[in-house]
């Protein structure tokens, strides 16, 4: 998985990094299972300090993306369980989202199709 992160960004690099793996996950570059590198071997690929990558890692643990073991390092964890407080922070989400494609001209009907196209770009394993 090729990691593509912008320094000139706005957005900070553990948000990024956060969301690279999020979407390798999705395009099913990671598989359920594998292993992710080390904090130091990954902050050392992607010419960042270690604490950045541990704080994304966390943050991957935290949303259920990951599991973290002191004897296998980071692993891809399977689909998790749907719930409330993932379909509140989504929503609030994709309203900014269409909101802001409502006001550059995105009709609803383009939109619901983008997203259809993504989704099924999609490869994530059902485990």
């Amino acid at each position: 998985m090729i990691l593509e992160l912008d320094t000139a960004s706005e957005v900070p690099i553990y948000v990024q990094l956060r969301n690279q793996i999020v979407l390798g996950i999705g395009r099913g570059e990671l598989k359920i299972g594998e292993s992710l590198p080390t904090v130091r071997r990954m902050a050392q690929a992607v010419g960042v300090n270690a604490m950045t990558v541990n704080k994304a890692y966390a943050i991957l643990k935290t949303e259920g993306y990951i599991e973290i073991d002191r004897r296998h390092g980071a692993t891809v964890r399977p689909k998790n369980a749907f719930g409330e407080e993932l379909r509140e922070k989504w929503e609030g989400e994709l309203e900014l989202l269409i909101t802001e494609s409502s006001l550059k001209g995105m009709n609803r009907e383009s939109f619901l199709e983008m997203c259809m196209e993504i989704f099924d770009r999609q490869r994530i394993e059902m485990a």
